[in-house]
């Protein structure tokens, strides 16, 4: 039987260094994970596994399994830009923008990660809107979006044009809460 090369294999090698860091054996750490060390043994040549045996060696070896973010296909190489910004991806960002949400998970999906910090940065600098709070997101997005020499690289670098985006913002109503 071959040894999975896949997600699982590296997230079992991810927690496997975890739990020897601890000092754990397998049979310790199948043990406090409340499964067979032979249920730990079979899972490193398996492609597939249930969530919650996996979710259970994550938690013995004080780890939460989670969803990583990965850039967009359609971004710059570096992932810090949408590759291009269409009057479809515009809408949704006008509209997310006028929503007054300040949900970093909710703006992270939106688009890359440092984009959206300075976007966030961009719309804190407009009135009526909610300055602290869009600086907050924007550390929660990008740490540090919110100094001037890293604004204004995004400002030079980014696809979408501030005084077009915060006009055409302007004469959007706001969502009501």
């Amino acid at each position: 039987m071959s040894k999975s090369t896949g997600a699982l294999a590296q997230t079992v090698a991810a927690l496997t260094c975890r739990a020897r860091a601890l000092g754990l054996t397998d049979t310790e750490w199948a043990n406090r994970a409340g499964l067979w060390k032979e249920t730990l043994s079979r899972l490193r040549s398996r492609e597939t596994c249930d969530f919650e045996t996996l979710r259970s060696l994550a938690h013995a070896v004080g780890a939460r399994l989670g969803v990583l973010e990965m850039p967009a296909p359609d971004s710059t190489p570096d992932g810090h830009f949408p590759a291009r910004v269409d009057r479809e991806y515009e809408d949704r960002l006008l509209e997310l923008c006028a929503s007054g949400e300040l949900d970093a998970a909710r703006w992270a999906s939106a688009g890359p990660r440092f984009f959206m910090a300075g976007l966030a940065v961009m719309l804190a600098s407009a009135r009526p809107h909610d300055r602290r709070g869009l600086l907050a997101l924007a550390e929660r997005l990008h740490p540090g979006a919110g100094e001037v020499a890293v604004f204004d690289r995004w400002l030079t670098r980014s696809p979408l044009r501030p005084t077009r985006f915060l006009s055409l913002l302007g004469a959007r109503p706001a969502h009501a809460a």
